[in-house]
């Protein structure tokens, strides 16, 4: 299965002409912390991004929204802002409340390695207005679209970048229904 990917900036120059080039990788993984966020619909969907690795373009699949906190950010603060920025969906931090998991994971994209930790936040948002236009150059180049999803869309036809985002759609959507 290949790998998830990053949900934030990745190092260097954005890509050029709408194609993405990233520049050459580094030997070691870059570090970061992420928050990954899973907004839940009033039907128990799961909003997900779909796109690629630049590298391997003809290898879609699904992924959560989020990405690295930046420096002195909370983790929470950092979903909240990627939310917004990915999506257009506007929550305060603490809407999302305490992490439903919590994971390590090393993977490559755009031929960089990433070492990241991910604390994953679900959130209520019942029937929202979605837009793209906030992804930033990388994110444009290698996004097509975004999709309400429930976990067993993703183990029937769907491809999910990691195997256990069906799970966590399920941890969302429980964590939300409780509230």
């Amino acid at each position: 299965m290949n790998s998830i990917t990053p949900g934030g900036r990745p190092p260097g120059d954005p890509p050029h002409g709408g194609a993405a080039r990233p520049p050459v990788p580094p030997r070691v993984p870059l570090r970061r912390q992420t928050a990954r966020v899973l907004p839940v619909d009033d039907d128990g969907r799961v909003l997900l991004l779909h796109g690629w690795d630049p590298h391997r373009p003809d290898e879609p699949f699904w992924f959560t929204i989020g990405g690295a906190a930046d420096p002195g950010e909370s983790l929470r603060d950092a979903g909240a802002r990627e939310l917004y920025e990915e999506t257009r969906i506007s929550v305060v931090p603490e809407r999302l409340g305490e992490p439903i998991a919590q994971n390590s994971i090393e993977f490559s994209w755009g031929g960089h390695r990433i070492a990241q930790e991910q604390t994953f936040y679900a959130v209520a948002v019942g029937s929202v207005t979605v837009s793209l236009e906030g992804l930033d150059l990388w994110e444009r180049a290698t996004t097509d679209k975004y999709g309400w999803l429930t976990a067993e869309d993703l183990e029937a036809d769907e491809r999910p970048a990691h195997s256990d985002i069906p799970d966590l759609i399920r941890a969302a959507v429980a964590s939300v229904r409780r509230e």
